[in-house]
């Protein structure tokens, strides 16, 4: 089941979000996070974008969000996107649906672009991404470095109106 997200949701979240940290280049943090500054980033995301889980039997196993894609006022249309999957849990369609649901709730909005910024290679994102009308639009050459090696980044974009 998709539903809204809340900060009691906060330590389940990490759950999913810091085996990424941790064992992956789709995040580029190193520190995992605690439940309280996950629950606060909840908070900050909720008041203005939405924010979804995706839960089975009261486990979050999936979630995915818009959020403010840059602090200056003429970007407020615009909105960088993220989706996470329980590790084990992917493959299951978890992700598109909670994509699919995701750029239902945005088009509620005055959002008019989306950004989702992929950590390459990530063969698995960009068909997602791509499967949902996102275009690839840039390629950053070893902007991120993790776990002793430089990673690229490729920006993908959706227009909405």
């Amino acid at each position: 089941m998709i539903r809204p997200a809340n900060p009691a949701d906060g330590e389940a979240i990490c759950s999913v979000y810091n085996y990424y940290i941790e064992n992956s280049i789709a995040s580029f943090e190193t520190i995992p996070l605690t439940a309280v500054e996950m629950e606060n980033r909840i908070c900050e995301i909720i008041t203005g974008y939405p924010y979804l889980v995706w839960e089975d039997d009261g486990e979050i196993n999936g979630y995915a969000y818009a959020s403010k894609w840059r602090e200056r006022s003429a970007y407020r249309y615009s909105a960088g996107t993220s989706v996470y999957v329980r590790n084990g849990f992917q493959g299951r369609g978890i992700g598109k649906k909670l994509m699919v649901r995701l750029l239902e709730e945005v088009r509620k909005t005055d959002i008019h672009s989306l950004i989702a910024g992929i950590a390459l290679p990530n063969d698995r994102s960009a068909a997602l991404h791509e499967s949902l009308a996102f275009k690839k639009v840039a390629h950053f050459t070893e902007i991120g470095y993790k776990f002793g090696k430089w990673i690229d980044v490729g920006n993908w974009e959706l227009l909405l109106k």
